[in-house]
C-alpha cells in the first residue's frame, strides 16, 4: 500500500478537470483495484508521498496551500508527485518531487518525470461496435489518417501567429509553461503526407482537415467526425502520428487502442513507461532529422514483417492499450515502480 497525503480542500467538484489523474480514479471514481493499493491519509506522518491535488499551474495561484504542502514535504522528508497539464506542461526543480506530464522533450527531462499516456476511451465501446480484429498482411502496407493538415503561406502566419500569443503569454507569467521552439505541426504533417501520398508502393488513406477535429461543433457532427476518424485507423494497418502543439500525439494511444500500428515521427519524445515497454516491438518510430526517407523506412518495416507477426503485432499493441496504458493499469505499474523504490 502507498500512502498518499494531499490537500483535499481540491478534490471537488470545482476542480474536477484539473485534479492529478490517480487522485480522480480514488476520489472521483473510487477504483476498487486502485483503492487496493492507494490510499489517502488524513496524517503526514503516516504518508509515502505528498501528492499536489491539481494541475501545477492552477496550484500554483494559491501560494498558502502550496507552501504548506511544500514546507511539510521538507519537513517530514516525504517525495513529491506534482502533475502538470495542457500541451506544454511545465518543469519544476522542487527538491525529491517526480512530475507527471503528457509530453516534453526527452533530452531535457530528467529521471524522475514520467511521461503519462493520453487517458482515451475504448473506441470499440463507442464508434467500432463490430469488435477487434487483426488485419492481415497485404503486399502494400496500408496507411491511414484523418486530422489537420494544411499547408501554405497564410497557414503558415495562423500557426506564428498563435505560437508568439503563447510566448507573451509565458513571459508576463500569465500562463506557466515550459518554452518551446515554433513548431507548425499542421504543415509539418501536410508535408510528410503528401511524399506518401505519391508512392505507389504504398496504399494511402488520408483525409486530410483544415482544422482540429474539422472545426466541428455540435455535438452530433462531433460524434461523425470520430467515427469517419475510427473507421480510416480500424481499416488501415498503419496510422501516420506527428506531435501536435505539444510534444507528444493523442493519435499513437489512440492507434494502440484500436490495435493498429502506429508510424510515429520521433521529435525528440520520450513514451511512457520506457524502462517496462521496450516500444520498438509495438510501433514504426522514424527520427524527424534522419536521411532514410520516410516511405522506404515503412517498406522495409512492413516487408520485415511475416504474415503472423503482423497480425500479432496487431494484437500485441490492443493488448498494450488494455493492459498498460489505461489509467488503472498505468498507475498500478507506477505503484510497482515506487514500491521498489522504497525497499
Amino acid at each position: 500500500m502507498l500512502k498518499l497525503y494531499t490537500n483535499t480542500d481540491f478534490l471537488t467538484e470545482t476542480y474536477r478537470r484539473q485534479v492529478f489523474p490517480l487522485l480522480f480514479d480514488l476520489v472521483f471514481k473510487e477504483n476498487d483495484t486502485l483503492l487496493s493499493k492507494y490510499q489517502l491519509v488524513d496524517a503526514i506522518e503516516d504518508a509515502d508521498i505528498v501528492v499536489f491535488p491539481v494541475d501545477y499551474t492552477v496550484f500554483f495561484k494559491h501560494k498558502k496551500e502550496i507552501s504548506s504542502l511544500l514546507n511539510l514535504a521538507k519537513q517530514y522528508q516525504k517525495p513529491i508527485w506534482i502533475y502538470t497539464a495542457g500541451d506544454y506542461g511545465f518543469t519544476n526543480y522542487i527538491p525529491n518531487s517526480y512530475t507527471f506530464r503528457l509530453g516534453g522533450f526527452d533530452s531535457k527531462l530528467d529521471h524522475n518525470t514520467f511521461v503519462i499516456p493520453s487517458f482515451i476511451n475504448d473506441p470499440y465501446d463507442s464508434f467500432l461496435l463490430q469488435g477487434f480484429s487483426a488485419l492481415k498482411k497485404e503486399k502494400q502496407p496500408s496507411i491511414g489518417f484523418v486530422g489537420h493538415a494544411q499547408s501554405g503561406f497564410k497557414k503558415y502566419i495562423k500557426e506564428l501567429t498563435n505560437h508568439i500569443k503563447y510566448q507573451v503569454k509565458r513571459l508576463f507569467n500569465l500562463i506557466l509553461a515550459d518554452n518551446q521552439a515554433f513548431y507548425p505541426s499542421s504543415i509539418k504533417r501536410a508535408k510528410y503526407l503528401s511524399q506518401l501520398a505519391v508512392n505507389d508502393q504504398l496504399n494511402t488513406q488520408f483525409i486530410l482537415r483544415h482544422q482540429y477535429r474539422a472545426g466541428l461543433q455540435t455535438e452530433l457532427t462531433q460524434k461523425e467526425s470520430s467515427k469517419q476518424f475510427y473507421d480510416n485507423m480500424f481499416n488501415n494497418a498503419y496510422t501516420f502520428c506527428l506531435r501536435g502543439v505539444g510534444n507528444f500525439s493523442v493519435r499513437f494511444y489512440e492507434t494502440l487502442a484500436v490495435g493498429r500500428i502506429p508510424i510515429l515521427i520521433n521529435t525528440d519524445c520520450r513514451l511512457p513507461l520506457s524502462t517496462k515497454i521496450d516500444w520498438s516491438k509495438h510501433c514504426l518510430i522514424i527520427e524527424e532529422k534522419g536521411n532514410v526517407p520516410i516511405a522506404e523506412q515503412i517498406l522495409e518495416f512492413h516487408n520485415s514483417l511475416t504474415e503472423v507477426a503482423f497480425e500479432n503485432l496487431q494484437t500485441s499493441n490492443r493488448d498494450l492499450w488494455l493492459n498498460t496504458l489505461r489509467r488503472e493499469p498505468y498507475f498500478l505499474e507506477i505503484y510497482n515502480q515506487f514500491k521498489t523504490k522504497q525497499q
